[in-house]
């Protein structure tokens, strides 16, 4: 096919033509192929010029060799050398006349560039120049224009033609356009066309000015002087002053500007409107213009041909004029211009001139500027109308042929190589270039060839086991290889080979597809109030081999250089934003491959600013109509307005809300009081807050009026058992309506007559001598000087009670256990109460316990508020007699005591025995000794004590049970284990049942007979005389022997917002258990638990510290048990902190903590004295031993020790500052087992003494010259001082 042949090769042609461009260093072969001249850049067809500069006239052409030039003018050869004003640049057509030393219109003429080599020519347009003109106006006196108003009018511009035509405006005197109107408006031809003048049109100054546009020079008519007379002329229909006569027509040209004009007169003004007669208006391309009197439609084509109708109308009628439009057409191209054609020996090509017009143009052939009719004959040529074809052509045979299209209206030139070359295929992409494409784009890889004839493209990728020319790839027809979506197994090494019938070349690329760039998390539309900060959020994922850069806008445009925006990583952060950070910020993430990005909008919103121009209309003597004018919203709209209200007569100063009314509304109907000096203000409020107040309105004043309400609260009580008291709430001056207020006061007894007293000033009034507690009605009346208000309602009230006079009658009682009693009683008559009822009282107290004949008198009330006639009495003493009585009360106080009653309540289960101690421990054999319970709630009929023994592992063995009697306070258990530790717990029992167990633990002692140790302790006792004392004693009586026994754990505080929650576990027998209180030396302060285990003490004040305790007391009242006492601080804010040290597992863990320290100092002593024999070196200073230093006092820590000689004496226990070491008489320690005898020394320095007590005598002065010797009892003594 020999079209398709040829535009192959044309656009084969091209690329290298481009590639030429593109690449760095174009192959030195492919720059020195032969080309034909080709015209690159010429002058206009019309070139008009300035007189004033010199004449430039342009040609430029490219060709292998370089083609020379040379011009035509008006057809004939023009010798530039022969004129001196006229030069040619080098290695260019391009002219320069120098109009210095001559006149430009002598070189205006028709001129053609010729450019050629030896393989053809090419020729230019013709090019006509012309120079620009812009004549002066001719002069003229112009007569002042006189009119009658309501006429049209014409004023005539009529420039002086100029090349090219000037552009027309009216202006006056002082330079400054005349407005135009759909009255007065200019047409297309210059001239001011008014309608129908008025008198304000009368003038001296309508000036025309035209401007030449190439010269830059302005000229300006004579002014124009019209005078428009007062008398109007009569309204008249519509008459076309332009185009005139029904119809009209007018000639354009394809792809040029159509503009039509209707102007007309008429009185009203006629208004103009279009339409097309035979379709529609083209809406895209159409405009109106002059207030629609001129019709413009821009690039015209042949549809725009037909009938456009103008109207014009006013009130009177209307008018019409058709325009018929022709649109002929100049030359143009249909398919483009000729093509280059570079084809092979032997090939064939074509050669197409394919164009338009209308009329219909003519074409014509040309080869190299010579008619073809007149070139030498080609038989590989063929002409055929707009189509040359070539058919085998040769070598030799390259040309520039020239094709010319022309009608009526104008003419196309264009020039068209055909060049025959035999060439081997070239690649000219550079060899390994790297394509990188972002996944699931279109991957181009080009492989731009060059040869003739046409080179042949082939791709392969990696192993080129087959070419790639299906689904996925596309191969277009310049080489490049296209995959529309690109997937990560498409990167590679890929081949492309470029074959003719001369040879063959290949060339290799890369493709790498990258992942997309996304962002993952957008920024978020934002409202932030203005004066905080805003952040906008931008994370982004990208392929990691590209480098990314993050750039933010703001509404299409660059951020503002201001050190409040912070751009990060992923976010860009705006600080104290303003009103004016509001917009649209878009963050977009860049690599060398791709980009995205995503926008958010930010609104800075702030309160509204108050609202402006408040005024008063409607003026009513209790209404008024309020408006004003809102402000800025400052992107939140107004919700509601708030209007406030201060009255300056009686509340100066103190502004009141009156209502609210939407914000969509700028006015409200306000209601008013009668004799209120008012002053309005607005607030507006939007979703930030209120605005500032606005500015207070001007006073408005009510009159005044009698009062619209009465006073409210009104009640009546008596204060003394013979008067009655009757208050009420005062009206404020703003409810008083008027001057003179006051009240007038009624009231009768139920039944009777209304006695009435006018009150002012005041708001009670007492009435005196009433019976006691008596009902009245009563009513207030509100008055002024203007007259009554309304008919007030009636209160009820009653005068003044006095104390009951009867006590409860038919007074019971019924016991429920041992702690609970029912009391009941009649209601006593209401008659006798003298008073409103609150309720009975129930005085009750223990007489003694039926154990113990002692004397209990404190008194207890139970209060029972209301109308009840039971009462229920908790936490009553088991085993004891009460006493109690019951008395009713009410507003005034007490009444008269019922006969006092007695009760008894039965016995109860026993408290725990108040100690347990374990004495004479043997290697089998324990003694238990106990004390009976403190609490007993009746007879003790008995003990029951469980024992079972506790391995290393603390894992419990069998328990044994022994059944004691009542009259028995020790019992001694043998056949136990050797060195074995128990535990025993024993309790006591009533006819009710058995109470809460005591606890203890002790350890039998090693066997004398098992241990070396235990010999050399019999040698010493021997020579003491004295038994020999236990090394292991009881453990629990050495760490927690000062601990009391108590039923009490787990004892804690916490402080909250309605005061002090105290907690605990009980396991005692009492149910009388109190939370005590106290602080700052003050009285104890108690509250009674009744059964529960935590209390909230309340009404506790803030900064100061209580001392709170948990107490068990007996049926006598007396405290059997107390847990430890809390510090319990209540700040000013409410703390939930809880002190470490009153919980039960801080306690245990100090206990064990003490135990394990003691049982490790036990063992070294008796490690360190095997053998019996200690240095004697112990002085005053033994402490300062930089060996073993004593525990410190600051910290309760044991000072370091050390143990580097092997028979070095254990030292540093904690003495008095005499020397002595004192103890309580209820501590356990060896000196107990002793008989005696101070310390004594053996021959060989040993001390013999360590084993035997010290008398008293020890504990005076004596203790200053000697220093005994370091013992378990020392050590003892000092874990007890930090226990």
């Amino acid at each position: 096919n020999v079209p398709e042949r040829s535009a192959c090769l044309f656009s084969a042609v091209v690329h290298v033509m481009e590639l030429f461009v593109s690449v760095s260093t174009p192959p030195s072969d492919l720059i020195q192929l032969p080309q034909p001249p080709t015209i690159t850049h010429q002058s206009p067809k019309d070139y008009i010029i300035d007189p004033r500069e010199n004449i430039i006239i342009h040609c430029e052409a490219k060709g292998k060799p370089h083609p020379s030039f040379s011009w035509t003018r008006n057809g004939t050869h023009f010798d530039i050398d022969q004129d001196p004003n006229v030069t040619m640049k080098p290695h260019s057509g391009t002219l320069v006349v120098d109009i210095s030393r001559a006149k430009a219109e002598h070189y205006e003429s028709v001129y053609q560039c010729t450019a050629r080599n030896k393989h053809g020519t090419a020729v230019s347009n013709n090019i006509v120049v012309q120079q620009s003109r812009s004549p002066l106006w001719s002069k003229e006196k112009i007569k002042p224009i006189v009119v009658q108003e309501g006429v049209s009018l014409v004023l005539p511009c009529r420039p002086p033609a100029g090349l090219p035509p000037p552009i027309i405006f009216w202006m006056d005197n002082y330079f400054q356009r005349l407005p135009q109107s759909s009255r007065v408006s200019q047409s297309l031809n210059g001239d001011l066309y008014f309608s129908n003048v008025l008198k304000e049109d009368s003038r001296n100054d309508y000036i025309c000015y035209a401007r030449f546009p190439y010269t830059q020079t302005i000229q300006q008519k004579q002014p124009i002087t019209v005078k428009v007379l007062s008398k109007p002329a009569d309204e008249r229909k519509p008459i076309f002053l332009i185009p005139s006569g029904p119809s009209s027509s007018k000639t354009v040209l394809r792809g040029q500007v159509l503009e039509m004009e209707c102007i007309a007169e008429g009185l009203p003004t006629p208004e103009i409107s279009w339409t097309k007669v035979s379709g529609d208006l083209p809406a895209k391309r159409t405009s109106f213009l002059h207030y629609q009197r001129t019709l413009r439609i821009v690039n015209v084509s042949e549809s725009d041909a037909g009938d456009y109708r103008c109207t014009g109308r006013n009130r009177l009628g209307s008018v019409h004029h058709t325009i018929h439009i022709v649109v002929n057409a100049a030359p143009y191209w249909i398919s483009g211009a000729p093509r280059n054609l570079v084809l092979a020996p032997g090939e064939n090509g074509v050669l197409t001139c394919r164009a338009s017009g209308t009329p219909k143009p003519s074409v014509t052939w040309a080869m190299n500027g010579i008619p073809i009719e007149n070139s030498p004959k080609d038989l590989s040529r063929t002409v055929d109308k707009d189509t040359i074809i070539f058919t085998v052509v040769q070598t030799g045979s390259s040309a520039v042929y020239q094709c010319n299209v022309s009608n009526d209206y104008g003419y196309l030139l264009s020039n068209a190589f055909v060049n025959v070359l035999s060439e081997p295929p070239r690649v000219l992409t550079p060899a390994n270039k790297v394509y990188q494409v972002i996944k699931n784009h279109r991957a181009l890889m080009d492989c731009a060839s060059f040869g003739s004839p046409i080179p042949n493209i082939t791709w392969f990728k990696d192993s080129r086991s087959s070419t790639l020319d299906g689904d996925p790839y596309i191969l277009h027809d310049n080489g490049t290889l296209e995959i529309h979506v690109a997937q990560a197994h498409n990167s590679g090494k890929y081949t492309c080979v470029a074959r003719n019938s001369l040879g063959i070349y290949e060339n290799h690329i890369y493709l790498e597809v990258k992942e997309p760039t996304r962002i993952l998390k957008q920024p978020e539309y934002k409202v932030v109030q203005r004066g905080r900060s805003v952040v906008f959020e931008c994370k982004v994922k990208h392929d990691p081999s590209l480098i990314p850069t993050m750039t933010w806008l703001k509404d299409d445009g660059e951020l503002p250089d201001d050190e409040r925006l912070i751009v990060d990583a992923d976010s860009l952060t705006i600080s104290s934003v303003t009103e004016n950070d509001s917009g649209e910020y878009t963050c977009i993430m860049n690599t060398t491959l791709d980009h995205d990005s995503a926008s958010a909008q930010l609104t800075v919103v702030e309160r509204p600013d108050p609202p402006t121009d408040l005024e008063l209309t409607d003026q009513k003597k209790r209404s008024v109509q309020l408006t004003w004018t809102p402000g800025d919203e400052h992107n939140s709209p107004i919700q509601k307005f708030l209007i406030q209200y201060e009255d300056i007569m009686h509340h100066r100063g103190h502004w009141h809300n009156l209502t609210e009314v939407p914000g969509t509304k700028t006015t409200a109907h306000l209601k008013l009081s009668p004799y209120v000096h008012y002053t309005f203000r607005v607030l507006a409020h939007n979703g930030v807050d209120f605005s500032r107040p606005s500015v207070p309105s001007r006073v408005f004043k009510t009159d005044a009026a009698a009062p619209d309400e009465n006073p409210t609260g009104v009640q009546g009580f008596g204060t003394e058992h013979d008067n009655l008291v009757i208050s009420w709430k005062p009206l404020s001056g703003f409810q008083s309506n008027g001057p003179g207020l006051h009240y007038k006061v009624s009231w009768r007894p139920v039944g009777g007559e209304w006695t009435t007293v006018t009150v002012a000033n005041n708001s009670k009034f007492t009435v005196s001598g009433t019976p006691t507690f008596v009902p009245y009605e009563i009513k207030v009346l509100a008055a002024n000087d203007l007259g009554d208000g309304p008919e007030p309602a009636i209160a009820h009230g009653y005068s003044g009670e006095d104390l009951p006079i009867a006590a409860p009658e038919n007074v019971q009682v019924m016991v429920m256990n041992s702690t609970l009693a029912e009391v009941h009683w009649d209601p006593v008559p209401s008659k006798l109460i003298r008073g409103h009822l609150k309720g009975f009282k129930v005085h009750y107290w223990r007489e003694h316990s039926l154990h113990k004949h002692n004397s209990h008198h404190m008194e207890q009330i139970l209060v029972f508020s209301g109308n009840h006639s039971h009462g229920m009495l908790p936490g009553l003493h088991p085993f004891s007699l009460y006493s109690f009585n019951v008395r009713v009360y009410n507003g005034k106080g007490d009444g008269p005591p019922s006969h006092t009653q007695q009760f008894e309540t039965p016995e109860g289960v026993p408290g725990p025995p108040t100690s347990l101690t374990v004495t004479n421990p043997s290697p089998d054999s324990l003694t238990l000794e106990w004390s009976p319970p403190h609490v007993r709630n009746g007879r003790i009929t008995g003990y029951s004590l469980k024992y079972q023994p506790v391995n290393n592992s603390n894992e419990l063995g069998p328990v044994e049970e022994l059944a004691l009697p009542a009259n028995e306070t020790s019992v001694t258990l043998s056949n136990l284990k050797y060195n074995t530790r128990y535990k025993f717990y024993l309790n006591a029992k009533t006819v009710r049942g058995a109470g809460p167990t005591i606890p203890q633990e002790a350890h039998t002692i090693i066997d004398e007979g098992k241990s070396a140790h235990a010999d050399e302790y019999n040698m010493h006792s021997q020579s003491l005389s004295t038994p020999p004392p236990p090394i292991l004693m009881v453990v629990f009586s050495l760490v927690c022997s000062a601990l009391p026994v108590s039923p009490f754990g787990n004892v804690t505080s916490s402080v909250q917002e309605g005061g002090a929650l105290i907690s605990w576990e009980y396991w005692g027998p009492e149910k009388n258990v109190y939370v005590e209180y106290i602080v700052e030396n003050k009285e104890w302060q108690k509250e009674l638990v009744n059964g529960s285990q935590n209390i909230m003490l309340k009404g506790l004040k803030g900064g100061l510290a209580y001392r709170v305790r948990l107490v068990a007391k007996g049926h006598h009242d007396q405290s059997l048990h107390q847990s430890k006492e809390l510090l319990v601080t209540v700040p000013a804010v409410a703390s939930r902190q809880v002190d470490i040290a009153t919980q039960g597992w801080f306690i245990g863990l100090m206990c064990a903590i003490a135990l394990l320290i003691l049982i490790l100092l036990i063992i070294c002593f008796i490690q360190r004295n095997k053998g019996g024999k200690y240095p004697v070196k112990e002085k005053e200073d033994a402490h300062t031993d930089p060996e073993f230093q004593p525990m410190k006092d600051d910290d309760c820590t044991f000072g370091e020790y050390s143990d580097n000689e092997d028979h070095k004496p254990l030292k540093g226990s904690r003495t008095p500052s005499n020397g002595t070491v004192k103890r309580d008489d209820s501590d356990d320690s060896l000196v107990d087992y002793g008989e005696g005898g101070d310390g004594q020394f053996n021959e060989d320095g040993s001390f013999i003494g360590q084993y035997s007590g010290k008398s008293v005598s020890r504990d005076t002065a004596e203790g200053h010259e000697s220093s005994e010797a370091p013992s378990p009892i020392n050590a003892m003594n000092s874990l007890n001082s930090f226990v």
